[in-house]
């Protein structure tokens, strides 16, 4: 891992009574393309504001290159923000949108920043677009514009607040290829916000996954994807049939447990604070894409009945009956079992698909509590 840049400490933020961000610490490394996943309502805009110096916090520090910039105004801090609207001057042609943050700083002049401009505009791919106006740009262009605007100040971090929000999806989804391509090439350090699960996990070194003002997971994509720290973190990336067990037997990253008439080995998270011991009960949380439907019965799977078939082109969605409670699993490719709406059949899964959580006392998205029936 590499150096840290920006460092939050302790941030809280208060909207009158409401507590928006809570105690909030985490390091940002020089360089890389974090971003904040969560859904709305969460705190990752504020928190993104609050970085930017457009919002106040009521405690806590924030240090770039460590030194505090909790005080200073936004055009006093190295970080330029990329909004949603993208925030264009509609009066002024594209030539001088990207040339307004240098002549108010007094940065660049001249042939030299007309030698920038000609940079920028090839680096977002929009050279020869000098004398357009924002009214005769497409929302793509648009967000191209504004990303070479802010990266002509060469910011130390560029702060994106869902840019990609307004776009259609196939535009989308091309602008996510744009935009990994471009941080990787400027090698500035990016700030992304979006509520978006796979945008964050096709464009991001790093994913903070955001949750009632708190940071409830910090890690690479493939780790938030794979090993969930808990139950939110489960339910929020991915699509996981999520079930309660209750632990027959606990062991070093693994646990036996019972689902219904099923009992089956699952590994646990490997969190100390959260051990998987014998009598607790758990939550099983299973990728729907990781699954795979069998004919005939195999080690550590779930028996159930097909419920109904759903083909949809690239994929089928078969639904299951497992003692009463429904399981979906979600098949890519054709299954060697040709199984039809009424058939037993057995559930199996990668062994990553598979994760086995604690059962918390706050309030999740499926409703448990501590009293539910297993």
């Amino acid at each position: 891992m590499g150096k840290s840049l920006l460092s939050l400490t302790g941030i809280n933020k208060y909207y009158d009574k409401n507590h928006i961000l809570k105690d909030v610490s985490f390091e940002v490394i020089d360089g890389e393309f974090l971003t904040f996943l969560g859904p709305s309502g969460c705190g990752k805009t504020t928190l993104l504001r609050c970085i930017a110096g457009l919002e106040e916090i009521d405690s806590g520090d924030i240090l770039l290159k460590g030194q505090s910039i909790k005080g200073l105004s936004p055009n006093k801090r190295n970080v330029n923000t990329v909004f949603q609207n993208y925030s264009l001057f509609p009066h002024l042609n594209v030539y001088d949108n990207i040339a307004y943050g240098p002549r108010v700083k007094k940065s660049m002049a001249g042939d030299e920043l007309k030698t920038k401009i000609t940079d920028m505009l090839e680096l977002v791919q929009m050279s020869g677009y000098e004398e357009r106006m924002p009214n005769q740009l497409s929302g793509g262009e648009k967000q191209r514009i504004a990303i070479a605007r802010a990266l002509i100040n060469e910011p130390d971090i560029l702060l994106l607040d869902e840019p990609l929000g307004a776009l259609d999806l196939k535009l989308r989804k091309h602008m996510q290829r744009e935009l990994a391509h471009l941080q990787e090439k400027t090698g500035t350090t990016f700030i992304y916000v979006t509520h978006d699960q796979d945008e964050a996990l096709n464009m991001s070194h790093r994913i903070a996954v955001i949750e009632k003002g708190r940071i409830q997971q910090l890690g690479s994509p493939r780790e938030i994807y794979n090993n969930p720290r808990n139950l939110f973190v489960a339910s929020f990336i991915g699509d996981r049939n999520i079930r309660k067990v209750k632990i027959l037997e606990g062991g070093e990253g693994f646990a036996k447990v019972e689902l219904g008439s099923n009992i089956i080995d699952i590994r646990c998270v490997h969190e100390a604070q959260h051990p998987c011991k014998s009598g607790d009960t758990a939550i099983l949380a299973i990728h729907t894409d990781k699954m795979q439907v069998s004919c005939h019965e195999m080690p550590n799977s779930i028996k159930g009945i097909v419920t109904s078939i759903h083909f949809a082109g690239s994929q089928t969605r078969i639904d299951v009956d497992v003692d009463g409670e429904d399981m979906i699993v979600i098949e890519y490719l054709k299954n060697e079992c040709e199984c039809k709406v009424g058939d037993p059949v057995y559930l199996v899964w990668e062994e990553t698909g598979a994760v086995l959580l604690p059962l918390e006392d706050s309030e999740d998205p499926r409703g448990f509590e501590e009293g539910d029936a297993v």
